[in-house]
């Protein structure tokens, strides 16, 4: 091995690349802000809302985010932890923004799954803890919220376990709960953490005070019935609960779980200290050559390559520009690289990349796999496209989800047609958003998203962003599917309508799920399919 791949070995085995996955309310958004205080990254984490003088969560950059309070697109941020180089994708909670959290996630080498400890596991962490299932991505746990009153951890680790079908292993354990939350034991060192505040409302990281289990000391902070009570948790631990190896995590046969209180900070630290030792660095991917047959993609080995996984319009709305977030899968990216662009089967030159802190950004020379950049999109990238220096493959498609809400949007002034359409087909290449196109010239655009939110975020954009008052006209549509199958011999149910995607294949919309189901007993030689690839 040459100076130079060694230099490039070591340079991606730092790297750590992950997503945050939750239900809405868990606290990811502020696990994700902690992470830039214990970084050094930010000197005082900021509330997710940004209220009372508060600064607003770093990753929330969006208006209607810090407006909110709640994650409405993916970010990407990039930052040292320690010895490691930290690639974080904070992704959207909320389930009508599930496509853009199942894109961000094929970027992930890992996830943290952020549970609240009052509500265990909930719907959408459910969804999500699938995908990562599918995508084979390990995944910790992070029960949260332990500063407030909850359910027992042993009832939170056996429902993480019957729900969603995978072994728990504590890593550490709770030492009090609610108000009384004073620290964790750490199963691995054999030491009571005991924190402290050191500024209000978590600003400031949490003093540690490391303390033997065995001796007076713990048992006058925690009292005699606490601690009679957490020896005898901790016994049935070491008896009956599951193993942990690191190769069983990296499977995803266990998820190891860890207690803390992401807004007091106790917990965080060692949460993230771990982290950084169990979270793979980036591995080996698959791609597929033109005859279908599957290509390896080794992270040092193979040159340059990297697909794109998120577009997203006015991030600097000085700029009025579309950034197209890059995953480098392999070799090591250096600014202004000519590389091919497989879909136009044509070269471009990557320049001004971009790191990124929420929504500032930063110009970088240099970068490798595991990290993801920013590059200005002048109109070339579309979401999944597959970028390298040699060519001859195509990372795995992204999938695309079934709409179920659809709408015609149209200017309120028609003086702001220019303005809108331009909006418009900005937001919709982020593909949060469909348009549809119908069969004919005489029909009407139609829009359509997975869920109802997703309106009400482009109907906001389309005003703070581009000035334009946006009227939303709902149809009546409530379920859909890609046609496959010769589209002449296709039988239409009366109400339902056939549309075009923004790739020509042919939509079929319907008023109601039992409509749908008709249509596929009518049609055995056609297929409908709720999700595309």
């Amino acid at each position: 091995m040459t100076s130079e791949q060694e230099e490039l070995q070591e340079a991606i085995a730092k790297r750590r690349t992950f997503a945050i996955i939750s239900h809405p309310d868990a606290g990811k958004t502020t696990l994700t802000e902690k992470l830039l205080l214990y970084s050094g990254m930010v000197h005082t984490a900021g509330m997710v809302r940004g209220r009372k003088g508060r600064k607003a969560a770093a990753s929330d950059w969006m208006a209607m985010e810090q407006e909110r309070g709640i994650s409405i697109t993916a970010s990407a941020m990039q930052f040292p932890y320690k010895d490691a180089i930290i690639n974080v994708l904070d992704t959207p909670g909320h389930e009508d923004f599930s496509a853009d959290t199942y894109r961000t996630l094929t970027a992930a080498d890992c996830a943290i799954m952020v549970i609240d400890a009052a509500k265990g596991v909930e719907k959408q962490t459910r969804k999500l803890f699938e995908v990562c299932r599918l995508r084979n991505i390990p995944v910790l746990t992070f029960i949260n919220k332990m500063d407030m009153p909850g359910r027992e951890p042993l009832d939170l680790m056996e429902e993480v376990e019957n729900t969603l079908g995978i072994h728990s292993c504590a890593m550490n354990w709770p030492l009090g709960t609610g108000r009384d939350f004073t620290g964790v034991y750490d199963r691995q060192s054999k030491e009571c953490l005991i924190f402290s505040k050191v500024g209000i409302g978590g600003a400031q990281k949490a003093a540690i005070n490391r303390i033997p289990l065995q001796g007076d000391e713990i048992k006058g902070i925690l009292g005699n019935a606490e601690f009679e009570k957490v020896t005898q948790e901790l016994e049935l631990l070491e008896h009956a609960g599951n193993p942990f190896t690191l190769e069983a995590f990296l499977a995803g046969e266990v998820t190891p779980v860890f207690f803390a209180s992401a807004l007091t900070n106790f917990g965080v630290e060692p949460f993230f200290d771990a982290f950084i030792n169990l979270a793979p660095s980036p591995q080996a991917r698959q791609a597929l050559k033109a005859d279908g047959s599957e290509l390896r993609i080794d992270p040092v080995k193979t040159p340059f390559s990297a697909y794109v996984f998120k577009l997203q319009a006015n991030m600097d709305k000085r700029h009025r520009d579309s950034m197209a977030f890059l995953r480098i899968c392999s070799g090591r990216f250096d600014r202004d690289l000519v590389v091919k662009h497989h879909r136009l089967s044509r070269e471009i030159r990557l320049s001004r990349p971009h790191g990124m802190v929420a929504g500032e950004r930063s110009t970088l020379d240099i970068a490798y796999a595991g990290d993801v950049i920013g590059v200005i999109n002048p109109g070339v990238f579309s979401v999944g496209d597959s970028i390298s220096m040699t060519g001859g493959y195509n990372f795995k498609p992204l999938p695309q989800f079934q709409p179920e809400i659809f709408a015609k949007i149209y200017p309120k002034d028609i003086g702001k047609r220019k303005s809108f359409d331009k909006g418009v087909l900005q937001l919709t290449e982020e593909g949060s958003i469909q348009l549809l196109r119908p069969l004919d010239e005489y029909g009407e655009t139609i829009f359509a998203a997975v869920g109802q939110l997703q309106f009400e975020v482009m109907q906001y954009r389309l005003r703070d962003e581009y000035g334009v008052e946006a009227v939303i006209q709902s149809l009546p549509y409530s379920c859909s599917g890609w046609l496959i199958g010769d589209l002449a011999t296709f039988k239409k149910p009366s109400t339902a309508t056939i549309v075009k995607d923004r790739l020509d294949r042919p939509m079929v919309l319907f008023t109601e799920e039992w409509e749908k189901q008709y249509a596929i007993k009518q049609n055995p030689d056609h297929q409908l399919v709720d999700i595309s690839v």
